[in-house]
């Protein structure tokens, strides 16, 4: 029976443990940025949730694609309905893994460059990617993950009609900013 009662014992304290590695948030900021010498065109979304579990280095990312929000109306209006078609393919997802060149501790104050690379998933299309990001721990409970890269908009199967070609980039800057805190 107490063989018994210590296995239980350490059963628990191992999920404990784990629990304390996973660290999420709902309000996560993803950017995405077109430059060509017509137009710029910027739109933010700050509903990104995210996991990271600091123990296995395993994160996921989801986000409503109608949440982005455009300097002008007609241009959310475009995005959403001819280029992403928002009602058909609702959510972009990322999951995938971080790699660090050392452990991270999250508890602990300290900024970690990552590798980062999983399945991006945009407009029901699934791709690999790979990118450097930083996790920065201020010791008191917040972790910010910081990230910068390119997606080709023709590698999602996004369609820009002709007449506006010439105002959107063939590839967009996507920038991730998230503020983790335990779950």
């Amino acid at each position: 029976m107490r063989n018994i009662m210590l296995v239980a014992l350490l059963a628990i304290s191992v999920q404990a443990a784990q629990a304390q590695n996973r660290w999420f948030t709902k309000e996560g900021y993803v950017r995405f940025y077109s430059h060509t010498p017509m137009e710029d065109i910027e739109a933010k979304n700050y509903q990104v949730n995210s996991l990271v579990d600091f123990s296995t280095g395993d994160m996921a990312f989801s986000m409503l694609m109608k949440s982005f929000q455009f300097e002008k109306a007609l241009m959310e209006e475009h995005f959403n309905e001819k280029y992403v078609e928002s009602a058909k393919f609702p959510k972009a997802t990322f999951e995938g893994k971080y790699v660090a060149g050392t452990s991270i501790d999250p508890r602990k104050a300290g900024e970690h460059k990552v590798t980062v690379q999983g399945k991006l998933t945009i407009h029901g299309v699934t791709r690999d990617v790979q990118t450097t990001g930083v996790f920065k721990a201020d010791g008191n409970g917040t972790v910010v993950g910081t990230a910068v890269f390119t997606v080709k908009v023709a590698d999602y199967d996004i369609k820009v009609p002709g007449v506006v070609k010439d105002n959107i980039a063939e590839s967009i800057e996507i920038s991730v900013k998230t503020e983790y805190k335990p779950m």
